[in-house]
């Protein structure tokens, strides 16, 4: 997104400059997400400096304002991953899309790491193949990831698998500040390491057993609200791909409509760009739903998890 921009273009002397990378900016891109506060205190500058910086930084990376034709045009040529089912690229308008988080949420055995490590594999391919030729970072905070299916995954794509495990960066979370630190790490990573696809696996898993309870409710959502605008940020500013899963669990206090409802309740509700629904159905077959896309009409599609991967069902 930065168009081989760096810190060098914000036009700035060379001490400032060292002030500025030993603070731990290291992007353009993290410049320009800066709080204009924090950055004057810890780099030691004067606030209107760090204004002025900031204000560079988001010129330099097209963060300004913009006409809705210019956002045709910019987000309507944004490339899409596949996920190996024509069927559920089709509800998802094209496949998973850059620049948005999508969540996929739903009850455990319904898919959600499989369509992750697919992806994740599928952002490795050419573009005419539905990927971008770019590396994957996984950060896995259930310990479900595994590189058997990766490697059968890539094998039936014809991909080298040795290769393609080595383009999916993988990093256990152990924690919920543990998640929300590495996520951090990672946007260093991006665009060094030309990283089109984050996966969080699942994003709420640490936050729900950290703070059980009502009574942990609100400080529980406050976090959770706090990461998922962190994810939100990184795929706007580094136009990639977000993925996220999530649990849901079942609420015995419905008796009409589906019982069950995705973890992180409300905030979840309004923080991802698409958020996608699966349920189990017969055998190996798999239903996705949009149930929430500003650009995406509701509906439903069909596809099968088989040992090749994510494909659509065969009729």
């Amino acid at each position: 997104m930065s168009g081989g921009k760096s810190l060098e273009d914000l036009g700035v002397s060379s001490t400032i400059l060292a002030k500025i990378k030993e603070a731990g900016f290291k992007t353009l891109e993290s410049v320009a997400v800066a709080n204009v506060t924090e950055l004057a205190s810890i780099v030691g500058i004067p606030l209107p400096t760090a204004h002025r910086i900031v204000t560079k930084a988001r010129e330099l990376l097209g963060l300004t304002l913009k006409t809705a034709l210019d956002l045709k045009k910019e987000k309507g040529a944004l490339p899409k991953i596949q996920t190996g089912s024509r069927r559920l690229d089709e509800l998802l308008g094209g496949g998973v899309e850059v620049g948005t988080v999508t969540e996929f949420f739903g009850e455990y055995g319904t898919g959600k790491t499989q369509l992750c490590m697919q992806l994740s594999v599928n952002v490795q391919l050419p573009r005419d193949r539905g990927g971008l030729e770019a590396r994957a970072v996984y950060v896995d905070a259930e310990g479900t990831f595994r590189w058997e299916r990766v490697e059968a995954m890539a094998k039936a794509l014809g991909l080298e698998p040795e290769k393609a495990m080595a383009n999916i960066y993988w990093i256990r979370a152990i924690s919920s500040d543990h998640q929300m630190a590495l996520v951090e790490e990672v946007a260093e990573l991006i665009p060094k390491e030309d990283i089109k696809i984050l996966v969080v696996d699942s994003v709420t898993g640490h936050f729900r057993a950290e703070y059980p309870g009502r009574e942990n409710l609100a400080v529980r959502q406050q976090k959770l609200n706090r990461h998922l605008h962190q994810l939100s940020r990184i795929a706007d500013v580094y136009g990639i791909a977000v993925v996220v899963t999530n649990q849901v669990m079942a609420r015995p206090d419905v008796f009409y409509g589906d019982p069950t409802q995705a973890v992180g309740g409300h905030v979840l509700a309004h923080a991802p760009g698409v958020r996608v629904q699966l349920r189990k159905s017969r055998g190996n077959r798999r239903i996705a739903r949009v149930v929430d896309a500003p650009h995406l009409p509701e509906g439903e599609a069909v596809f099968a998890i088989t040992e090749e991967g994510i494909r659509d069902i065969e009729e």
